[in-house]
């Protein structure tokens, strides 16, 4: 097992708020995943460019760390695909319901100082924490 250290953690999450940052400067937008991808297709033309770069920059972000440090991608969670299927389901709609996702409202919605981000970040975690639990209880674990 390697050992934890917080300065991949630290530089993740400052890039986070940079990025956050620099599309309200320069776009006037929140940087919300969710409704960045919910309007890549359908948006005004001048809207999809910077949609489609943001979302392409997540993806080549994504695949330059994994080429880097592949093992940072390592899983010992094994579920099953029809759990995968519902907790992908669950997660959409989660996003639906609470008007946005985590990334909008936990980074750039309690960054602004927003009543409504934080009631919907603070349902997000207690919903991860009572999920965790009760599929770690009453699963064993498993689904």
């Amino acid at each position: 097992m390697t050992e934890f250290t917080p300065v991949g953690s630290l530089l993740g999450g400052v890039l986070i708020g940079l990025a956050a940052l620099g599309l309200m400067y320069f776009n006037g937008r929140v940087a919300g995943i969710s409704g960045i991808f919910a309007d890549s297709v359908q948006a005004a033309d001048g809207e999809r460019g910077w949609r489609w770069a943001f979302i392409g920059g997540l993806m080549v972000g994504g695949l330059v760390a994994f080429v880097l440090v592949p093992t940072a991608f390592a899983s010992t969670v094994h579920r099953s695909i029809g759990a995968l299927v519902l907790a992908g389901l669950l997660v959409g709609t989660g996003t639906q319901l609470g008007g946005g996702c985590t990334s909008g409202h936990g980074v750039c919605g309690i960054g602004r100082f927003s009543k409504r981000s934080i009631v919907a970040t603070l349902t997000f975690m207690a919903t991860a924490a009572v999920t965790v639990f009760v599929v770690a209880e009453v699963f064993g674990g498993s689904l």
